[in-house]
């Protein structure tokens, strides 16, 4: 398994172009995802003026490009949306594969008990995923999201109450994102025992855990140290308004 940390240079490019085809749109060089699983859009490292058209042509006038960590300058009439400096985490170390069992698959149709109170959310579970983010607000999260790897939750009296789950897949790395706690049933240790799940599932079948997290959240980022990740580079995300 390859495991070159550059590739975490561009991940929505990497995964796009490798384990998550299915879900890219394209146009000339330029590639996006399917509106319904994520909003990032990705170019080459030194794009020209043609590869900037050909996302436009992609994307649509009017519409956001979610530039995701990718530093490249857009032309000067596309509108700044958003711009919010964060880092990029990773889990330190060799990867390993040590014969425990691989996930059970990236799109779950039932709920099965992984442990500690820990269940997969599959399709049936949309509505509370979509419901839970909209009151955490950990970031993007749209209807097809959870298709792009596996996700786990735990309930309180049958209510979803927190949950996390991979997104970007660059070769021989797995993004953990969506980390959420419902308000009242923080301070539990949720996110941790989450997180925890899914480094031991990626790290068993020979991948590397890594996450992006706002800058701005010193909380988050204090778990995430403590759980055994470290920066490797600071990040802006930024959104541009097609003209």
């Amino acid at each position: 398994m390859n495991h070159d940390d550059q590739v975490l240079d561009d991940p929505v490019g990497r995964s796009l172009r490798g384990r998550h085809a299915r879900f890219a749109r394209r146009l000339g060089r330029a590639a996006a995802y399917l509106p319904e699983a994520a909003t990032f859009s990705a170019v080459s490292a030194d794009p020209d003026a043609a590869e900037w058209a050909d996302l436009a042509g992609l994307i649509g006038p009017g519409e956001l490009a979610d530039m995701f960590s990718c530093p490249a300058t857009p032309p000067p009439d596309w509108e700044p949306v958003f711009s919010l400096e964060g880092r990029q985490m990773i889990w330190p170390g060799t990867a390993r594969s040590d014969g425990s069992p691989a996930e059970t698959g990236t799109e779950t149709e039932t709920e099965t008990e992984t442990g500690a109170g820990v269940v997969e959310l599959g399709a049936e579970s949309v509505a509370e995923m979509l419901d839970l983010v909209a009151r955490t607000r950990p970031g993007p999260f749209w209807p097809r999201t959870h298709e792009l790897g596996t996700y786990l939750g735990i309930r309180d009296n049958g209510r979803l109450v927190a949950m996390a789950g991979e997104r970007l897949r660059p070769p021989g790395w797995t993004e953990i994102s969506a980390v959420c706690t419902a308000s009242e049933a923080r301070g539990r240790g949720h996110a941790a025992r989450l997180v925890g799940a899914l480094v031991a599932r990626i790290v068993a079948r020979g991948e590397r855990p890594f996450l992006h997290v706002a800058e701005a959240n010193t909380g988050a980022i204090a778990l995430y140290e403590r759980l055994g990740f470290t920066t490797r580079k600071q990040v802006t995300f930024r959104g541009f308004r097609i003209p």
